[in-house]
């Protein structure tokens, strides 16, 4: 999971949302479960909810710019595909 903090696209930086929205969601439930009539146990499936938009938030957004987990950048959708680098060969 290291490798969404050195990538910048979207998908990415949403996906890193999902452990923070979570526990604020969490969060508020405990809070309504104490201030109104409402308990955690009819309130828990809003978890389920939270985590289901921010994955499809994270599904249906750009890659533009994505790093892979092998630390090659990921061509958008439509260009060109992009060789890796060959290692320098020796000298013979």
């Amino acid at each position: 999971m290291s490798y969404w903090r050195s990538c910048n696209c979207a998908r990415c930086r949403i996906r890193g949302l999902t452990g923070p929205a979570i526990l604020i969601t969490i969060g508020v439930i405990f809070f309504i479960d104490q201030y109104s009539d409402y308990s955690f146990g009819r309130l828990w499936p809003v978890i389920l909810i939270v985590i289901g938009v921010v994955r499809l938030l994270s599904d249906t957004a750009s890659m533009e710019g994505h790093v892979d987990r092998t630390g090659w950048q990921v061509s958008p959708p439509g260009a060109p595909p992009q060789n890796p680098p060959q290692p320098p060969q020796p000298p013979r």
